[in-house]
């Protein structure tokens, strides 16, 4: 059975197979994985500088970028909700919504927590004659819990275990039986903050996310894919002009640690041999295998922020041509009003001749609440 053309779309992105794309004068080997749902920017802060937020200072979205940020932060509590309405220059019924929070059990650990759901929207199969046969609203969520501590006054790590669930297609098609994936991961992470009281510093953060294992859609354990496991490290410097304003550069840079996909050759037997060993390779060797392509990103941002009540956050997110080539800028605005923090941002692809792009024009909207202010750590 074939589906429609919005439907081959979005299972090509949810991850489903591997995707090679070529053109007219090279070929190109994009490294795919599953539930590619985890690499999207899971809140408007960020959103709004370059999706960077391993190194900025904590909230209640460390957890989804760098967990060990969370001893740091200046409230005891904290709980973020974000919605991010996805591909809408292909559809309007996609969308990723996020809920995060955090509690520091003393000044120096906090446990975190967070919920990832990923809607794919409707989706209609027809058979060859393009009858419809049946609709499908497919989904994908992961939900998260960590516990984080410093070692000393200024470093801290953490650890958090998640689990994913991809359901993309159910029954029976062409004689394959199709359930939802299911696959644990677990992340790591280390933060050191260098900011005085006055707020100014040096901070950097390490984070290994996604360690875990395989899913697969189906009862066939061979046709199994790799979870996006990712190798990140961030920077950021924040200076303090005086009592009321502040202006933070960061840096993050990500190497996605899943190997690529098998060149594929004149040669049947041979391409099937290398794509079974490909699919055959162990999680742990399979990380190592990883280093020998170039799956990285580069994201940078910035923010000035008023009075700690207003923002203005900008960025830039670069991804290599060979891997799929995303370039885009960004832009944000945060409010805060007593307890509660608005944040949105703002997407806009880049390069020569980008006249659209599914990417075009995405927006974030988040919502922060300090659920227990200035009670927490002194540091930021």
């Amino acid at each position: 059975m074939r589906i429609t053309l919005k439907a081959t779309v979005f299972f090509m992105i949810a991850g489903l197979g591997l995707s090679q794309i070529s053109n007219a004068q090279d070929q190109q080997y994009i490294v795919t994985t599953a539930v590619p749902f985890l690499r999207i920017s899971p809140d408007a802060r960020a959103g709004g500088m370059g999706d960077a937020g391993i190194a900025t200072t904590p909230d209640a979205n460390s957890s989804f970028w760098n967990l060990s940020k969370t001893p740091f932060a200046s409230g005891r509590s904290g709980l973020g909700v974000t919605f991010t309405p996805w591909l809408k220059s292909i559809a309007q019924d996609v969308y990723l919504a996020t809920i995060s929070g955090y509690h520091q059990l003393d000044d120096n650990q906090a446990i975190s927590g967070g919920i990832r759901y990923f809607n794919l929207g409707e989706i209609q199969f027809v058979d060859f004659a393009g009858n419809n046969i049946s609709t499908s609203r497919p989904r994908e969520f992961s939900i998260d819990f960590g516990y984080s501590t410093k070692i000393s006054d200024n470093l801290s790590v953490g650890v958090a275990l998640r689990y994913i669930n991809s359901n993309l297609a159910n029954g029976s098609f062409n004689g394959v039986t199709y359930k939802a994936g299911n696959a644990i991961a677990a992340d790591f992470s280390l933060y050191h903050s260098g900011l005085n009281e006055d707020g100014q510093g040096l901070t950097y953060g390490l984070s290994i996310s996604n360690l875990g294992t395989k899913i697969g859609y189906t009862n066939d354990a061979k046709s199994k894919d790799f979870i996006p496991a990712n190798l990140g490290a961030g920077l950021a410097y924040t200076w303090v002009f005086d009592e009321t304003s502040k202006f933070s550069l960061t840096l993050d840079a990500n190497k996605l640690l899943v190997p690529a996909a098998p060149t594929i050759t004149d040669d049947y037997a041979t391409d099937s041999a290398n794509l079974a060993d490909y699919r055959n390779s162990s999680i742990f060797s399979s990380w190592f295998k990883s280093f020998s392509n170039k799956a990285l990103t580069f994201s940078g941002g910035a923010e000035y922020t008023y009075n700690d009540q207003f923002s203005l956050r900008a960025g830039y997110f670069y991804e290599g041509k060979n891997q799929g080539g995303r370039r885009y800028f960004t832009a944000g605005v945060g409010v805060k009003y007593n307890v509660f923090g608005f944040n949105f941002s703002y997407l806009a692809p880049s390069g020569n001749g980008v006249t659209r792009n599914p990417l075009s024009n995405t927006l974030r909207f988040g919502v922060l609440f300090d659920l227990d202010p200035d009670a927490g750590s002194s540091g930021q």
